[in-house]
């Protein structure tokens, strides 16, 4: 009773111990341990948790020493009790005192630990000697390099020594437990440890097997560089008792078909591992082992995937003869990981090679597994069926009529279990959305009841699953995209009747889950689409609880987008009963908060103007108009886009409607967002869309008048500010727009321009309009009817702007476009006999970017020869702009002039400039090998072994490359190797999504370490390559985890020095701040990585951040933002919904 009471105090945060207290009640809780009554032990033990905090250090040292003389002492239960009361203890120090190697409170005790837990390793007790191997697994986490060598070395000596069988298991499973707590200390060892590991493979002791099979499975994972060469080793012995049984024979495989064939029809298996699990054979967990191991393989191993195809996929085929559920779910689980790995954007070419061969194979494996009475065994083979489509989309198109009845016989069994359906259906899904319709016509009458069954089922899943199949269902009975082979003689009459009542019972009913309410209206809406035409009675109805789910606040996104589909329809289902209340209800959702929400209102609008503008009237017009100027904003430009796009249809349905523009608001948003620099893409397409089709519907400049007037603000004075240059683009192209949709107002239009330029008294603001409106304009039209444009533009040529000069240079090029017989052969006579190479070369790569191919051609060759004139012109500017001319000249005609630029240069002898003395060039070739990399990695892949060493050169800091420059009295450092090495860090990071492959991760971490330490620049480069490399190899980040955390921790606790300007000091404030939070991005993407949490120096930062207010909230700010950072995968997905 003392005790529990002790332990009730002791527990209280009130209590306070002075340092006699403190001695006393150590030295009577460590006397309790040694009491007759184990309850009173187990109640000691219990008060050491507590105890540790609220005592002193010294005290904590004597309560481990106690415990650990008592582990080694003669009597059991001292030694069990303490060993608990050690864990417990261990459990309770924070983690600055047992997580580190430096000054922790039991780092001196280690040794002592060591020599106490050895000993243990071949207790005759079982138990003993598996929680000696978790303790050993916790001590190699923290503990010195020395005492980490001391017991290698003792396992190292006892396995090579081998006097025990059963203590050699133990030894093994230690060596693995290490590897998986300290893989990156293990790994020098592996040369010593791996072929002592595969000799007591061939020993006849399954267990023993199994253990060795870990170990290698744990060395695979936690040590992928020392373990590559013995890679192609332990695949084989994996392979090798992967089919090992003693009971079954797998060389005569007509044998084996039979005999599961008897085997089916005269036993009830239930699909246990009973039949494995008994003492007498123990090959199923050799088994088991094994294919575990092949999975830790094939998920490091990405640049061995045709291999694992070779020879790693018959033999898991083969293994689904063995009817255990336990097991198949293992071998489908490493098939599945075979599939992700060929997902892998670099290894698409090697499984389209070799993959399409084992299909059948693998079908023909899940074919008689699929009615297996094993709920466990078809749930793996749906699994592994939807993976295989995700990475071959079409590929079962010729097995559908085999895997068709197993689907069916799951959702039609009565014993199958509710998870087992809905794998089912979400399999049956997959496969229909990725293969062609025509292929399931034949089984649609074998599909649709039990499909229909499933959509009254009274569990929610089942029901939300099957409405998404008879959605896909809908379209494969009657598809409207008219590609379909056989759809027309398809007829789905029989069927309708029976899918329009299941989901109509579902759409009608209000009490139900959310996610089958949202399915309900997406089926209904797919059914109307697609069928709508034969439902004529049950479509008035059904439009009307359309309209009420419109009203439902929950369910208003879905029906949008559902009324989006059916208004669509080339069916041109009759929506006008619905039209004039369905449409203001549309027009409140512009003014929503939800984003989604108007996306697709306006998606909803656009359509329905397009199909139904005789019944949408003024009035609902209006009402819309009156919710768009706040969306015409440059703060969301695709919001902004959708909403120009409804004006340029409006525009076409009811050209009435757009007078009311020219006084409102609409107009001057519209104003406002020509002027905005973001205005650029898609918005932008948009823009001048709607002004061409204002124009052609006869409202002439009318409607630009704002935005040419304010463009010629202030026309004669020179004190007027400029816009940016985006906003004068964004108005030139408004201006061609207009001029092609009213071609009578374009010469005098023109005229103006041209009268602009050669004005003195114009602004540059003025000319910069006046000439990339020009250059706009003749793009599209013949401009050769303006006597004195050639004239005005090379004068422009010479103005003191360079703002102007670069747009009077694009105006010459867009010009030329228009009319090339006219304008081509006068550039190239300007760039043969003027100065201004430069600007002219400019004018000629916008011919070359923007002509056509037929038009072009009958030029290529005087450009061609042109253009190696001046390769080498002593301005490199003027060589750059050369050379992206070749470039783009070369694809008009690459079959004559790719072997020529070939003759030039070769991309190997290219990437000798990489060894070039200039700098410049160095840096200018790295420039050229990322674009390689990046657009086409096929070209320097098989050139990598040679070019990465010096890659790798070039990312190292130079001293003799750094100088010192004296501003007044100031000194600047000045380093001139700056942008090589970041350009080799871009290269660095392109190679990571192109060429993972071919990389050597350890090396490239090295240099990525390198990185953590230089220059600002780089430091933000290699952050974003460690979250990159932290979902892309975890185990190689993990074995380098503590080398990576020093770094970051660096940047993360630098305080900026304070210098004598103020603006010095913002600035650097601000680039401090900006580093901090990228490196906080990467902790935040290593602590994704599975057992980073568990590094010593990784644990000791987390706490560090966290007891600093200023780290602290960037972390919790960065993990909140990872957390919602599928938004942009939504957004597209949301694109795709709009516009499917």
């Amino acid at each position: 009773m003392a005790t529990n009471d002790l332990m009730t105090e002791l527990q209280k945060d009130s209590i306070k111990l002075d340092d006699d207290s403190e001695r006393k009640v150590v030295r009577m809780i460590l006397k309790l341990l040694e009491d007759k009554n184990g309850e009173v032990q187990n109640l000691a033990v219990k008060c050491l948790g507590p105890l540790v905090s609220k005592v002193k250090e010294y005290q904590v040292e004597t309560i481990v020493d106690t415990l650990c003389t008592n582990m080694l002492s003669d009597k059991e239960q001292l030694r069990d009790i303490s060993s608990i009361g050690l864990k417990t203890v261990i459990g309770e120090l924070p983690p600055a005192s047992s997580g580190t190697n430096t000054g922790g409170l039991l780092v001196n005790f280690h040794p002592s630990i060591l020599s106490c837990l050895l000993p243990q390793l071949t207790s005759p007790r079982l138990a003993v000697r598996k929680r000696t191997i978790m303790a050993l697994g916790h001590l190699v986490m923290s503990c010195g390099n020395l005492v980490f060598i001391d017991l290698i070395e003792h396992l190292l000596t006892e396995l090579g020594r081998n006097d025990n069988m059963s203590t050699t298991r133990t030894y093994i499973q230690c060596t693995a437990a290490i590897s998986r707590q300290a893989g990156h200390r293990i790994g020098e060892y592996l040369e010593k440890i791996i072929p002592l590991v595969v000799k007591f493979c061939n020993v006849d002791d399954d267990e023993l097997r199994e253990y060795c099979i870990q170990a290698f499975e744990s060395f695979v994972r936690r040590c992928p560089k020392e373990v590559y060469q013995h890679v192609p080793t332990i695949i084989s012995i994996c392979l090798r008792y992967l089919t090992y049984d003693p009971n079954y024979n797998f060389d005569d495989e007509d044998e084996d078909d039979n005999a599961m064939d008897a085997e089916q029809n005269d036993e009830d298996y239930q699909g246990s591992d009973d039949e494995y699990s008994d003492d007498d054979d123990m090959s199923w967990k050799v088994r088991r082992a094994a294919a575990k191991c092949l999975d830790a393989v094939v998920s490091t191993r990405h640049e061995m995937l045709p291999e694992f195809y070779r020879s790693v996929s018959p033999a898991l085929v083969c293994r689904f003869k063995v009817s255990s559920a336990s097991f198949n779910s293992i071998v489908t689980s490493l098939f599945i990981s075979l599939f992700l790995v060929s997902l892998h954007p670099g290894l698409r070419v090697s499984i389209n090679v070799s993959h399409p061969m084992q299909v059948p194979m693998i079908v023909k494996a899940l074919h008689k597994q699929l009615k297996e009475k094993s709920v466990k065994t078809r749930q793996c083979c749906f699994n592994m069926l939807t993976e295989l489509v995700n990475v071959l989309p079409g590929a079962l198109t010729q097995h559908i009529p085999v895997l068709i009845p197993g689907i069916i016989f799951s959702l039609n069994d009565k014993s199958s279990s509710s998870n087992l359906k809905i794998d089912a259906l979400a399999c049956l899904h997959v496969i229909m959305v990725t293969h062609p319709a025509h292929a399931f016509h034949a089984h649609v009458p074998a599909l649709v009841p039990p499909v229909v069954a499933c959509v009254g089922d009274p569990f929610y899943k089942i029901t939300s699953e099957a409405l998404l199949v008879t959605q896909q269902l809908v379209k494969v009975i009657r598809p409207l995209d008219n590609q379909s082979e056989g759809s027309d003689s398809f007829d789905p009459s029989p069927y309708i009747n029976d899918l329009f009542t299941c989901t109509i019972r579902r759409l009608k009913a209000a009490d139900i889950d959310q996610e089958v309410k949202e399915r309900a209206i997406s089926c209904m809406g797919q059914i109307i689409c697609n069928l709508g035409d034969r439902l004529p009675t049950e479509l008035p109805g059904t439009l009307l609880i359309f309209l009420e789910r419109l009203k439902n606040e929950i369910t208003r996104l879905t029906t949008v987008k559902a009324l989006t589909m059916i208004a669509g329809s080339p069916l041109k289902i009759d929506l006008r009963p619905v039209l004039p209340d369905a449409v203001p209800i549309l027009a409140s959702f512009l003014r929503k908060n939800q984003r989604a929400l108007k996306l697709c209102t306006l998606a909803a609008l656009d359509i329905l103007l397009r199909n139904y503008s005789s019944a949408v009237t003024p009035v609902m017009v209006d009402a819309v108009l009156a919710e768009l100027p706040p969306l015409i904003s440059e703060s969301d430009m695709h919001v902004s886009q959708m909403a120009l796009s409804f004006l340029s249809t409006l525009a076409v349905t009811h050209p009435s409607s757009l007078g009311q523009l020219s006084g409102g608001n609409i107009l001057q948003q519209l104003i406002a967002l020509v002027r905005s620099p973001l205005l650029q893409g898609g918005a932008l397409a948009a823009m001048l869309d709607f002004y061409q089709v204002k124009g052609r519907m006869g409202h002439s400049w009318s409607g630009l008048h704002g935005p040419v007037e304010d463009a010629d603000w202030s026309r004669y004075s020179q004190s007027a500010a400029l816009p940016h240059k985006q906003a004068y683009c964004s108005i030139a192209k408004c201006v061609a727009a207009l001029t092609r949709a009213c071609p009578t107002e374009g010469p005098a239009v023109v005229g103006q321009f041209i009268q602009d330029v050669k004005n003195s008294r114009s602004t540059d603001s003025i000319r910069l309009l006046a000439l990339l409106s020009l250059g706009e304009v003749g793009h599209h039209v013949d401009l050769s009817s303006q006597p004195e444009l050639k004239t005005v533009i090379l004068d422009a040529f010479s103005s003191s702007s360079e703002e102007v000069k670069s747009a009077a240079s694009y105006a010459l090029g867009s010009i030329a476009v228009g009319n090339l017989p006219e304008y081509l052969p006068f550039v190239l006579q300007e760039i043969s006999s003027s100065k201004r190479q430069y600007l002219l070369l400019h004018s000629l790569k916008e011919i070359i970017s923007s002509a056509s191919v037929s038009g072009l051609k009958p030029y290529v060759e005087s450009v061609w020869s042109l253009l190696l004139k001046h390769c080498e012109c002593q301005e490199e500017g003027t060589r750059n702009v050369v050379a992206e001319c070749l470039g783009k000249l070369t694809l008009i005609d690459p079959e004559t002039l790719l072997p020529r630029l070939k003759g030039y240069h070769a991309v190997s002898d290219f990437l000798k400039t990489l060894e070039d003395p200039d700098l410049n060039v160095r840096r200018v070739a790295l420039v050229t090998f990322n674009s390689a990399a990046h657009n086409k990695p096929s070209l320097i892949r098989e050139l990598l072994d040679s070019v990465l060493p010096q890659l790798y050169n070039e990312t190292k800091v130079r001293k003799e490359l750094i100088r010192e420059v004296e501003m007044g009295p100031f000194k600047h450092t000045v380093d001139d190797g700056l942008d090589l090495r970041k350009a080799a860090f871009e290269c660095m990071y392109t190679l990571l999504d192109s060429c993972l492959d071919r990389l050597d991760i350890f090396t490239f971490l090295n240099h990525v370490e390198d990185g953590l330490k230089d220059h600002y620049d780089i430091k933000m480069l290699t952050f974003l390559m460690l979250a990159r490399l932290s979902s892309l190899c975890p185990s190689a980040v993990l074995q380098r985890l503590d080398r990576l955390v020093e770094p970051l921790r660096a940047t993360c606790t630098t305080k900026v020095h304070a210098y004598s300007l103020q603006n010095s000091v913002k600035q650097e404030f601000e680039k401090q701040d900006e580093l901090k939070r990228s490196a906080m991005r990467a902790v935040v993407a290593l602590l994704t990585i599975p057992e980073a949490e568990k590094s010593p120096l990784m644990s000791e930062f987390q706490s560090q951040i966290s007891s600093n207010q200023e780290l602290a909230a960037i972390f919790d700010s960065i993990q909140r933002d990872s957390s919602s950072a599928n938004m942009e995968s939504m957004d597209n997905q949301l694109k795709d919904d709009i516009f499917p």
